[in-house]
């Protein structure tokens, strides 16, 4: 098992890992890259350990494979995200596009399809930490009917209620409420919103699913965030 580097680099994009697979050889060269880039990181391959480990000692992210004995990828997403932001970077193998999109419906923040380039896996892990701890300068504060997006304090809220959102969720909602009105693609929603040159659009599809879940009163009919047929999304603000 890889060892853990004791100490943490304070660098935006470094943190405390939890890379869980049960292939002994994927983890090693995953944990080797993870720390070259200066993170801590401890290796698991079971998802019911992966589960007790993360909700008892909390990780700044967390790289899941979806194909775990004990309890599935998914299945440890889907409780992490009962109870916390932590992002996830999951690995799903190159055909599994259904499990990948469900993954992300679950609440990933973003996903590697094996096999998989290491650098790439760890651009994307330091890519997803910097978007989970980005602070803006100032005071900023979206808001739309009951709809309210703190965005200096990373909160959002709809009436009384908090918001639970990732990181991606978090993003693309401020995006799409700093330009009310405006059709977007989803090629452009990857570049503008998370900055990415490449990507899977349908990663736009399934986050605005769950933000619709989240902020619509019936996501089926949505009101706020529309489809533009042709085009990708609009957001339409309450009338006023």
């Amino acid at each position: 098992m890889p060892p853990t580097v004791p100490g943490r680099n304070p660098a935006d994009t470094t943190g405390r890992i939890l890379v869980v697979d049960d292939d002994v050889t994927v983890a090693e060269v995953v944990a080797r890259y993870l720390l070259r880039d200066g993170h801590q990181v401890e290796c698991v391959a079971d998802g019911l350990e992966a589960l007790r480990r993360a909700q008892g000692d909390p990780f700044d992210l967390i790289v899941l494979d979806l194909m775990l004995p004990g309890m599935g990828g998914l299945e440890v997403c889907r409780r992490l995200r009962a109870t916390s932001p932590v992002p996830v970077v999951m690995l799903t193998a190159l055909g599994e596009e259904t499990d990948r999109l469900v993954g992300l419906e679950t609440g990933a923040d973003d996903y590697v399809t094996k096999p998989f380039s290491p650098r790439e896996l760890a651009l994307r892990v330091r890519s997803v930490l910097r978007r989970a701890r980005l602070v803006p300068a100032g005071t900023e504060v979206l808001r739309d009917g009951d709809l309210v997006v703190d965005v200096s304090a990373h909160e959002a809220r709809r009436g009384d209620d908090h918001l639970s959102l990732t990181a991606r969720e978090f993003d693309l909602l401020a995006f799409l409420l700093r330009h009310p009105r405006q059709a977007f693609g989803r090629d452009h929603l990857l570049q503008q919103v998370w900055g990415w040159s490449f990507g899977d659009s349908s990663t736009v599809t399934v986050h605005v699913r769950r933000l619709r879940e989240k902020i619509e009163d019936d996501p089926t009919v949505p009101r706020r965030i529309v489809t533009v047929w042709g085009v990708g999304y609009r957001y339409e603000p309450e009338a006023e």
